[in-house]
C-alpha cells in the first residue's frame, strides 16, 4: 500500500520544513513536498498518515552494535535486539564481529546474513573482523554487502586481538575498504591492572574504571593506527572516541575527503567518572567513561562536526552478569533504544540543534560507509523514516525491549518519545508497539 506521511516537521540535509512524504508500494521516496499539504488526488490505495505536530526524520543508521548471536543469546540475539533498535528509531545497524563463533570468515557472514533476514526488524549489516591469521582472506572479500573490516587493537575481544605487526602492515596495506578499530593498548591496560589489584584487591571501585583503561592506552593505541592509516593511505574509522586527546588525530573538513575519522558513542556523551557512584558496573564500558573534561570535549567535537558519527556500542550483558566484582563484571550495556532521543534531549539541552543529531546519526553513518539509497529522505531513497514528538519519555523496565530486561537509562525522562518507525515504507514501530511481520533488508554499499 502507498502512504502518504503529510504536514510534518522534516528534518534533512541541515533544513527543518513542514512538509509531506509519498511512499510507494515498494518502500521507495517518490515526492516530496514542501509546505502544508491540502489532499486532492491520491492512489485509490493510498494510507494517509497525519502528522501535524510530530517531526520526521531518516531512520538512525547505527556503526557499532553487539548483538550477541551466534554464542551468546541467552542475553541478546538479532531478533531481541533489532525490535529494541526501530522502537528507538534506529532502522539500520552494523553488528559486530565478537560473536561464538566470531565472524572471521567469509561463511560466518553469510550465516548472519541468513539469519538477519528471517528474524531481522531492521536492515542489517556485518562487519568482518581481522584477525592475526585470516588478513588475507578478508582483503580478498567482495564488500558490496559487508560494511568493513573490524580491527581490536585492545584487549577488549581476546582471541580477536590483532597484535602481530606483519598483520597490521598487511591488512592496511591492502584493505579494499574502511578499517575500524577499537583502540585500547594491551600492556597499558595490563599494567594498570595489575596496579589496582595490588591497591585494592578484588573490590576495585568502579571509578578505577577511568584510570584501569586510561586515557593513555587509548591513545597509544589510536596513535599507532592513525600512523599505519597515513602510511599506506587506508581509509580508518576509531570507534568510541572517549577522551581530548585523541581528537587531535581526526581529519576534518567536507566528510568525503576525510581518510581518518572518528565516532563517539552516547554513553560517552551522557555520562563522565562522577556517574560511577550511582551506577557502578551498568556504565563500565570499554573503553571507559572518562572524565568531565572528556565528555565535554567530545560533546563540543560533536557540535563542531569534526567527529561525524554518533552510534552505540550496544553491548547487552544479564544484570546477573553485571552484579560481580570489578574483575568479573564484563564491560558494555544496552543502548540502541533509547540513543537518539537521548541525543535529542542533549540537543534540547543546548549542545547542539536537532539537525545536527540527523547528520551525526543518519546522513554521516550512510555516508562514510557507502550506504546506498538510505540515511537521507531523498526522492528514490528508501523510506526508513522515524516519526518524533517533543514530549516527556520516561524510562521504565516495561518499556525495555533488549533481551537483558535493563537499560542504564533507567528512571531517565528524556525530552523526545519516538512515535513511529518505517522500515523500507512498512510500519515496524507505533506507539509502543512493534510490527513482528516486517523485515529488514541488507544494507548495499557503494565503494
Amino acid at each position: 500500500m502507498t502512504k502518504l506521511i503529510k504536514n510534518a516537521t522534516i528534518v534533512n540535509e541541515g533544513a527543518s520544513f513542514t512538509g509531506t512524504v509519498l511512499i510507494d508500494n515498494d518502500g521507495n521516496i517518490t515526492r516530496i513536498i514542501k509546505g502544508l499539504y491540502d489532499i486532492t488526488i491520491l492512489p485509490s490505495d493510498c494510507e494517509v498518515i497525519d502528522a501535524t505536530g510530530l517531526y520526521l526524520i531518516p531512520g538512525c543508521i547505527d556503526d557499532q552494535v553487539h548483538f550477541r548471536e551466534p554464542g551468546l543469546t541467552y542475553k541478546a540475539d538479532i531478533q531481541s535486539e533489532s525490535r529494541a533498535a526501530v522502537a528507538g528509531g534506529v532502522t539500520s545497524y552494523m553488528e559486530m564481529p565478537n560473536t561464538k563463533p566470531p565472524t572471521t570468515t567469509r561463511e560466518a557472514i553469510e550465516w548472519k546474513q541468513k539469519r538477519a533476514s528471517q528474524v531481522s526488524s531492521a536492515n542489517y549489516s556485518f562487519w568482518i573482523g581481522a584477525t592475526n591469521d585470516n588478513i588475507d582472506e578478508i582483503n580478498r572479500l567482495d564488500y558490496s554487502r559487508i560494511c568493513g573490516i573490524k580491527l581490536f587493537m585492545g584487549s577488549s575481544t581476546g582471541n580477536m586481538l590483532v597484535d602481530n605487526d606483519k598483520s597490521l602492515n598487511n591488512l592496511f596495506a591492502n584493505a579494499p575498504c574502511l578499517i575500524a578499530t577499537h583502540c585500547e593498548d594491551e600492556a597499558t591496560v595490563k599494567n594498570n591492572l595489575r596496579k589496582f589489584r595490588e591497591r585494592y584487591g578484588e573490590d576495585v571501585p568502579w571509578r578505577c574504571h577511568a584510570e584501569i583503561r586510561s586515557a593513555e592506552a587509548c591513545v597509544i593505541s589510536s596513535t599507532k593506527a592513525a600512523r599505519l592509516a597515513r602510511k599506506y593511505g587506508t581509509k580508518l574509522h576509531i570507534l568510541h572516541l572517549s577522551t581530548a586527546e585523541e581528537l587531535s588525530l581526526l581529519d576534518n573538513g567536507d566528510l568525503d575527503k576525510r581518510q581518518i575519522t572518528g565516532e563517539v558513542c552516547v554513553h560517552h556523551l551522557w555520562f563522565s567518572e562522577e556517574d560511577y557512584a550511582k551506577y557502578g558496573s551498568r556504565i563500565k564500558w570499554n573503553p571507559s567513561i572518562k572524565y568531565a573534561s572528556d565528555r565535554e570535549a567530545l560533546r563540543n567535537a560533536v557540535r563542531e562536526g569534526l567527529i561525524p558519527v554518533i552510534a552505540t556500542d550496544h553491548a547487552p550483558h544479564t544484570l546477573e552478569e553485571k552484579n560481580q566484582n570489578y574483575f568479573q563484571a564484563p564491560s558494555g550495556g544496552p543502548l540502541v533504544q533509547f540513543s537518539l532521543i537521548a541525543s535529542l534531549t542533549l540537543a534540547s539541552q543546548g549542545l547542539w540543534s536537532i539537525e545536527d543529531v540527523v547528520d551525526r546519526m543518519c546522513h554521516a553513518p550512510a555516508l562514510l560507509f557507502g550506504v546506498k539509497n538510505r540515511g537521507f529522505i531523498r526522492v528514490g531513497y528508501k523510506a526508513d523514516l522515524v516519526l518524533l514528538k517533543k514530549e516527556p519519555f520516561s524510562v521504565t523496565q516495561d518499556c525495555i525491549k533488549s533481551k537483558c530486561g535493563w537499560s542504564p537509562f533507567e528512571g531517565t525522562v528524556f525530552d523526545w518519545t519516538v512515535k513511529e518507525t518505517f522500515i523500507n515504507g512498512q510500519s515496524v514501530f507505533k506507539n509502543g508497539k512493534i510490527n513482528d511481520s516486517v523485515r529488514g533488508e541488507c544494507l548495499e554499499f557503494i565503494r
